[in-house]
């Protein structure tokens, strides 16, 4: 783990920051892309990573980010965009977005780490899915569409990319993701009803680390009392 480097992409607070400071105390050197850095500040502080600024569903902004990035060991892909409403109200541009950012940014991604990942035959590509990897929601197409597209592109990729010596997996979080002790949703669902960033953190290290005798291509978390 040591000297190696990761690349989140789509870097913000909650999970991103949750996976950046892990990283860090694992001695990873980590660099953040996120369309506005200027949010990034605190955390490029407080564990000493490099902020970059992309808009992950530009090709030539992604060619850019690799270009400085290098060619990291683990590249999470954690960017998110979404729009919700009646099918028939939706705004057509929304949902373009949506679909850039969820699916075609995870695209452009993937595709600039595996280029850099196949040389040497290793590396990590992760993708951050949702609930709505597996099941959409009323009024919530766009949002579906989008990572019903992304859980495919990931599951292609592995098996794609495991032989060639490259480890793709897909999380679905299957429930809300708390935002610290004030999270409003947190009172509303109870002890445990909200998964904490640090432990969805914990497991994309474990899988990560995994060997390739035993290497998973998707994972689940969801908190105990959770419906599914």
């Amino acid at each position: 783990m040591s000297n190696s480097a990761a690349l989140v992409v789509g870097a913000g607070s909650g999970l991103s920051a949750a996976l950046a400071r892990l990283f860090a105390r694992e001695g990873m050197r980590v660099t953040l892309a996120a369309r506005n850095t200027g949010k990034l500040a605190a955390l490029v502080k407080e564990t000493g990573a490099v902020a970059i600024e992309c808009d992950a569903s530009v090709p030539s902004q992604v060619d850019a980010m690799f270009d400085e990035a290098g060619s990291p060991d683990l590249v999470v892909y954690n960017a998110g965009y979404r729009t919700r409403g009646p099918i028939a109200s939706l705004d057509a541009k929304e949902v373009e977005r949506t679909l850039a950012v969820s699916a075609f940014g995870g695209f452009l991604v993937g595709q600039a780490a595996a280029k850099r990942m196949l040389p040497r035959a290793s590396g990590a590509i992760f993708f951050t899915g949702a609930s709505a990897s597996v099941k959409g929601y009323a009024e919530s197409a766009p949002f579906a569409m989008g990572k019903f597209a992304l859980r495919g592109l990931a599951q292609s990729m592995a098996r794609e990319l495991a032989p060639k010596g490259i480890h793709v997996a897909h999380f679905v979080i299957d429930g809300g993701i708390a935002q610290g002790p004030s999270d409003p949703r947190a009172k509303d669902r109870g002890a445990d009803g909200m998964l904490q960033p640090d432990e969805i953190a914990k497991t994309y290290l474990a899988v990560y680390r995994q060997h390739r005798s035993a290497w998973t291509w998707e994972v689940e978390l969801r908190p105990w009392v959770e419906k599914f």
